[in-house]
């Protein structure tokens, strides 16, 4: 690799990394006069949306529709209000509000497993913590009342690693998992109209 190169790549690496020019791509790509952030979804069948294998009480979005969302706004603060145009195909008032519901619905869905995971791993960090206060109380009560080599050992092991293990699930799982939650809220929480138009120079 010749040192043109070199110099081309950290030159990229800088720029991209630099969080004005984050702020100026997400202002220019997504946000409106209302600060909201649009996403677009042009499509040219009911099929691209609504899942033919489904039906009644069991309709579903065709999966690729979220995926399509979640990577669309991947690189959106998650405190930043979505809203979702539906564009191309021609939807009744009734179909229009099911739509609306099933993703919201999905979202619930998942924002409800996000909890459980989130309760769990909240509840994991808290008995770890009292498991390593405790070794420690003891650990200390063997320190200065008993010579006991073997069981300073163990409850040295013991705080040691119960607080460390709590500390590193804080922050490696534990704020993930909070940030996944909030990116759930948020897609729960957008909103999502529809233009059967299918004017594709009124989204340019």
């Amino acid at each position: 690799m010749n040192n043109d190169f070199k110099s081309k790549m950290k030159e990229k690496i800088k720029q991209y990394s630099d969080q004005k020019y984050l702020d100026g791509y997400i202002k220019d790509e997504f946000i409106t006069h209302d600060n909201d952030a649009d996403i677009y979804l042009t499509l040219n069948t009911v099929n691209e949306l609504l899942d033919s294998r489904t039906s009644g009480n069991q309709l579903e979005i065709v999966p690729s529709i979220y995926k399509f969302i979640e990577d669309k706004t991947e690189m959106l603060n998650n405190d930043i209000p979505l809203e979702l145009h539906i564009i191309g195909i021609e939807l009744s008032s009734k179909t229009q509000g099911i739509v609306k519901h099933i993703i919201k619905e999905h979202y619930a869905i998942e924002l409800y497993k996000i909890q459980k995971k989130y309760i769990k791993s909240r509840n994991k960090i808290i008995g770890l913590s009292i498991i390593g206060i405790i070794a420690f109380i003891l650990y200390t009560a063997i320190f200065l009342y008993n010579d006991s080599n073997f069981l300073l050992e163990v409850f040295g092991f013991l705080f040691t690693f119960s607080l460390w293990e709590s500390f590193d699930a804080y922050i490696y799982n534990l704020s993930d998992i909070k940030g996944e939650r909030e990116n759930i809220t948020q897609y729960l929480l957008m909103k999502v109209s529809f233009d059967d138009s299918n004017d594709k120079e009124d989204i340019i």
